[in-house]
């Protein structure tokens, strides 16, 4: 299975690069499964069920939110359905929506897409090992699903690894967002399992993490808010992770990082 992960897609420039690119990578590079982060797609939080739908016409077969799952309000109501939305699994129960979702992909196989949320340096939700293990169990690769992908939403690069090897032979892929700075890690783990730190973000590097950087800047140094974040607007560069598993195991057999935009070096997959 050919599989595209894109990072955390921050605002209109965000979202105008995955509808402009999207379609094209699905056809040229032949995707099975398309999963986009889009929990900053919303003026850089949140999103709303326009966007969501958005999204999904331009390709994504699933999207996964993080800590602004809830920044636009209806997102509480329209999640429940929207069943191609994806929060944190470890969201309190009887949080709205579901943490974990078996879609099937545009070529009529089966993908698992579980999103979890870090608890270092993050609000403390429940325990994300013990319920991406039970999603895991639940739906195992190679079983009843032919991929398993995990975007694990944390700040702390420490925790996304120990989760990597905790669900190393589980899953095709494991990927981090959150920090909205893509890592140069890269690489199948010793069990099979794709994994990279941080998928970066589809938005506009010519910014302070996704935002204008005239406000954020300003609070570094003054010390207080003066206005609010409000999303960059030049043009974006759509980040991510390709994999390639292999049929028979669902594991990965490829993997490598994807850039395609201005300011950053550009990346894309070789074996495809």
């Amino acid at each position: 299975m050919r599989i595209l992960f894109v990072g955390d897609v921050v605002g209109r420039s965000g979202r105008t690069a995955v509808i402009d690119t999207l379609p094209g990578l699905i056809r040229d590079w032949r995707l099975d499964l398309v999963v986009v982060n889009g929990e900053n797609a919303a003026g850089g939080f949140g999103i709303t069920e326009s966007i969501y739908q958005e999204l999904l016409d331009a390709g994504a077969d699933a999207i996964t939110l993080g800590n602004h799952s809830w920044d636009q309000r209806e997102a509480l109501v329209f999640i429940e359905r929207a069943p191609r939305l994806i929060r944190p699994a470890n969201f309190p129960q009887g949080t709205p929506g579901r943490g974990a979702a078996l879609v099937e992909t545009r070529t009529g196989k089966r993908a698992l897409v579980i999103n979890g949320i870090g608890r270092v340096f993050m609000q403390p939700f429940d325990d994300p090992f013990g319920v991406i293990d039970r999603e895991l169990n639940a739906c195992p690769l190679g079983q009843a699903a032919d991929a398993v992908v995990v975007d694990f939403h944390g700040e702390a690069t420490s925790e996304k690894q120990a989760i990597g090897y905790f669900c190393d032979g589980r899953a095709s892929l494991v990927v981090g967002t959150h920090t909205h700075v893509p890592t140069s890690d890269h690489r199948i783990l010793s069990g099979g399992t794709a994994y990279m730190t941080d998928a970066g973000m589809t938005g506009d590097y010519h910014s302070i993490i996704g935002m204008d950087r005239e406000e954020p800047l300003g609070r570094f140094l003054r010390g207080y808010p003066a206005g609010r974040f409000e999303p960059a607007d030049g043009a974006a560069t759509l980040s991510g992770v390709a994999v390639e598993t292999d049929d028979a195991t669902g594991l990965a057999a490829k993997v490598a990082a994807v850039r395609i935009g201005p300011l950053l070096e550009r990346a894309v997959p070789d074996f495809w």
